[in-house]
């Protein structure tokens, strides 16, 4: 899973009403940060928002499909993050929204902030 320049710029943008962004490197993607909280990681010039019991049904409900990766013994596993519903990228109030949501979650499951340029996540 890859991460541009050129989105991780863009996801910088489209991402900073909400505070200070931050995007960081971490397991071939990137975690998205706002005011040093993970909410958001990239991949392949796609994001996935971090959910949580209380917001997971939110993202089903419009088709968000969740993050999964290959672990090294070739199983799938599922991560608590689900993939941005695309009016997030044409509708303000959208982008608000969904956005609002990952934080939340993110506040609420106690993700670690990053520290000293490293990223960290559970």
């Amino acid at each position: 899973m890859a991460v541009s320049a050129p989105f991780t710029q863009y996801v910088e943008d489209l991402f900073s009403e909400f505070g200070e962004i931050s995007v960081r490197k971490m397991f071939g993607g990137a975690g998205v940060y706002c005011d040093g909280l993970i909410f958001a990681i990239i991949g392949d010039d796609s994001i996935w928002f971090k959910t949580d019991a209380e917001t997971r049904a939110a993202f089903k409900l419009v088709g968000a499909s969740p993050f999964v990766f290959e672990t090294r013994d070739g199983a799938k596993s599922e991560m608590s993050y689900f993939s941005a519903p695309e009016e997030i990228f044409d509708e303000v109030d959208a982008l608000h929204h969904w956005t609002m949501l990952a934080l939340g979650a993110a506040m609420r499951g106690g993700e670690q902030k990053e520290t000293q340029g490293q990223a960290f996540y559970a």
